[in-house]
């Protein structure tokens, strides 16, 4: 990595965008101790320190910030040329950086890992999960997996799933202790498990509809979480009542009795799972790959 200002900028751009130096290290292929000379190097050659390091953290200082800015779109331009190059070959190589709903990685990629790299060895797959609604163009991801109604309106976006139900459910004896809510208002007199979904910290306002009556409801209760994870095990565990995808495991502990659905007639629909990515004229073939493989399409004739 010495002698090279590409490679002193583009480690300093891992740094910055994993805010951390063993994960950025790990990306690049190199050691943390590696890693943090180049970082000296760069911050020597250009008098003025980028990075502010403490022993739990590392952030970009003023300075490293408007850095990153300038260069981050560069460096993405560069990593679309050279997969431009690998594509002209017939041969799909390099990484893929994809930001995604813990229910997306659970119900759509888990399950296709395994094919997606028989058909491409060559390709890395950096996923990253996670629930807030995070920018990807930022954080240099490829492309990013959200609900259909939260994408932003620049984006390319392609369908995955069809649409999705959102159910309120409780443990039944949490309903035992607690009665059973009949209108979605009766939620702020019981224990709710909250979502955070917002960079911000705003909390999510559960969203119900019946006979074309939309409405919003602010929840209280024991538990605040961003993974779907934890808020469901927190209603499994009688802590309260959880709001959460019906196709994301809900449906199978329902049928089990382990949950209840509550306001089933209040239940509301949401757009579905989509991919998205910035408007661009040419659409990596890494991603058109990756596209195929998540909707079952006939990955062995795309290799070929």
């Amino acid at each position: 990595m010495r002698g090279s200002d590409f490679a002193e900028l583009k480690a300093f751009a891992a740094v910055v965008e994993r805010a951390s130096f063993a994960r950025a290290a790990e990306h690049l292929g190199v050691s943390p101790s590696a890693l943090s000379q180049t970082i000296r190097q760069l911050e020597g050659r250009l008098g003025a320190r980028l990075l502010n390091r403490t022993t739990r953290s590392v952030a970009p200082s003023s300075s490293g910030q408007q850095l990153y800015q300038r260069i981050a779109p560069l460096l993405r331009e560069l990593d679309a040329a050279v997969a431009e190059v690998g594509e002209a070959t017939g041969r799909l190589k390099g990484t893929l950086r994809i930001n995604t709903l813990g229910i997306a990685a659970r119900q759509l990629i888990g399950p296709r890992l395994a094919r997606f790299h028989q058909t491409y060895p060559e390709v890395v797959l950096d996923i990253v999960v996670d629930d807030h609604l995070a920018d990807i163009v930022a954080g240099r991801f490829d492309a990013g997996i959200r609900v259909g109604g939260r994408l932003e309106k620049d984006m390319v976006a392609v369908r995955l799933t069809p649409d999705l139900t959102m159910v309120a459910v409780a443990s039944p004896d949490y309903l035992a202790r607690h009665g059973t809510p009949q209108k979605p208002a009766e939620l702020q007199q019981h224990a709710c498990i909250n979502w955070r979904l917002q960079a911000d910290g705003r909390h999510y306002r559960w969203e119900f509809e019946k006979r074309g009556r939309r409405l919003e409801v602010a929840v209280e209760g024991p538990v605040v979480t961003n993974h779907a994870d934890i808020g469901l095990a927190a209603a499994l565990n009688g802590l309260g009542i959880a709001y959460h995808f019906e196709q994301d495991g809900v449906a199978d502990l329902l049928a089990q009795g382990r949950l209840v659905q509550v306001l089933a007639d209040w239940s509301v629909s949401r757009p579905g799972l989509f991919l998205y990515y910035p408007h661009r004229q040419h659409r990596p073939a890494l991603l058109g790959a990756f596209i195929d493989c998540l909707l079952d399409k006939d990955l062995a004739r795309a290799a070929a």
